[in-house]
């Protein structure tokens, strides 16, 4: 996605076919343009799964992906350990371990969805 003009582009695209939805990705293009990605994702009536937890706070429908604020957690005892004299060659890779549901209860109604009930109990949010 190059452009504004691109990603409207896309999503009516998405639109004009059946039975489909939208997946974000955490490109830097997805992030910047949140909110045109979730406004026209309410306009063209998809549902919309996203990377991050803002894109459902903003109005998204759910987000699926890394809790951020466990990762700066995790690099945070990195830094520790740097700042201890240990050798960042010597630290292993991590990739992250927990990770979060969140669903817009009030944007699935908005898009006529039901939300199955073992979804919800799975959330570990819920925006009313």
């Amino acid at each position: 996605m190059r452009d504004v003009d691109e990603i409207d582009r896309i999503v009516a695209a998405f639109a004009r076919g059946s039975n489909l939805g939208l997946i974000a990705t955490r490109i830097g293009a997805a992030i910047s343009q949140r909110d045109l990605i979730i406004a026209l994702a309410a306009r063209h009536r998809l549902p919309a799964v996203y990377p991050l937890r803002f894109f459902v706070t903003g109005g998204g429908l759910v987000s699926y992906g890394p809790d951020i604020v466990d990762q700066y957690r995790r690099a945070a005892v990195y830094v520790a350990r740097i700042l201890k004299g240990e050798s960042p060659a010597n630290l292993p890779v991590q990739a992250p371990t927990k990770f979060e549901l969140v669903i817009n209860l009030k944007t699935a109604k908005t898009l006529g969805l039901t939300v199955p009930p073992t979804l919800l109990t799975r959330a570990d949010e819920l925006i009313e």
